[in-house]
């Protein structure tokens, strides 16, 4: 088996941001074995390699010096129970074609994930989540393959220890393993998730109408990337204590809030949009006119007026709230790893 490997990639049709930015090498994996051979091909032991599915929750703060690996690892298999439907999914193919698939298919429960950019590889690390529901409420298992003693190996939900964004794929696991599948469990038994925004004024929707309302909910706020380049959300909806909301609430009575688990949430959109930050600029990167918590490639811009932009938004938010914003986007050096620095 041989691999077709480019030299001197540049990056910015690969990732949806669409900023400049070179990688030292990069080659596609349709299959495991392409995957095991990949990760220790002879000529890139010692360099960094970088695992890529969509590219809609990366920036390239530098140049990559090493390998990049696009998972194109494809494949739907159902089975079902007498109370679920269980799915065995690639971790290269689409998210939302695969929210429209199983609702072309009578499995009701993703609608609320409609319109998620990104590949299914990549659901699990950041657990994603929107209108109420997350990857987490869903997923049955998560396969990878480890990258040390190239073999296949599997966690459960339990174990992948999902949190808000986060997953042991972003702590203990970074940088070790690769997600080859995602198994999926999804009750036959459907409830509507209709808490959030619009999908509150819903009587008696269905699965298609629930999707149908999401999807034209995020087209009237979130920019095309292929239009205008972008990464969704840039930064997570804060989490804070019940105290530090009542506090703000004195001084804010229309600050809005979610409670959680671990506190309360606050929607970083209109924490940002409060401060009069929408269509913002600094150099070709811009705080969307509509939505404020999306962050775009206006006008051929460069990493660094992003990462600028990106301070002064967490500047403004924390100097009028006392909130300080933490990126959703992983920013990555030029090893690959991901981390944030404010200016």
């Amino acid at each position: 088996m041989t691999l077709a490997v480019s030299r001197s990639i540049d990056l910015s049709r690969w990732h949806t941001f669409a900023m400049p930015a070179t990688a030292e090498a990069a080659l596609t994996v349709t299959s495991i074995a392409e995957l095991q051979l990949a990760l220790h091909l002879p000529q890139f032991n010692d360099v960094p390699k970088l695992i890529l599915g969509g590219g809609s929750n990366v920036v390239f703060a530098e140049n990559f010096a090493g390998l990049v690996i696009r998972n194109r690892l494809l494949g739907k298999r159902l089975e079902q129970t007498d109370d679920a439907f269980l799915l065995h999914i690639g971790a290269g193919e689409a998210w939302d074609p695969l929210v429209r698939w199983c609702l072309d298919n009578g499995i009701d429960g993703l609608e609320n994930l409609a319109l998620i950019p990104g590949t299914i590889g990549a659901a699990p690390i950041q657990n994603i989540g929107a209108y109420g529901v997350e990857l987490a409420d869903y997923c049955s298992y998560v396969e990878y393959l480890e990258i040390d003693s190239n073999e296949l190996r599997r966690l459960s939900a339990k174990q992948c220890q999902f949190g808000y964004r986060d997953s042991i794929f972003k702590r203990q696991l970074l940088g070790k393993v690769v997600i080859t599948a995602v198994g999926l469990a999804i009750p036959k038994q459907w409830q509507p998730q209709l808490g959030y925004g619009p999908l509150q004024q819903l009587q008696n929707p269905t699965a298609q109408h629930i999707y149908d309302v999401v999807v034209a909910t995020r087209q009237s706020k979130l920019p095309d990337p292929s239009v205008l380049g972008n990464a969704g959300s840039f930064f997570k909806n804060p989490v804070i204590t019940g105290a530090q909301y009542q506090q703000l609430q004195q001084r804010f009575s229309d600050i809005p809030g979610y409670k959680d688990a671990a506190g309360v949430k606050v929607p970083a959109g209109w924490l940002i949009d409060q401060c009069g930050l929408k269509g913002h600029q600094v150099g070709g990167a811009a705080v969307h006119q509509l939505q404020a918590l999306v962050l775009v490639n206006k006008r051929d811009a460069v990493v660094a007026d992003l990462l600028a932009l990106a301070n002064d938004v967490i500047d403004a938010v924390e100097q009028r709230y006392g909130i300080e914003l933490e990126p959703e986007v992983r920013i990555l050096d030029k090893q690959g790893r991901p981390g944030w620095q404010r200016c």
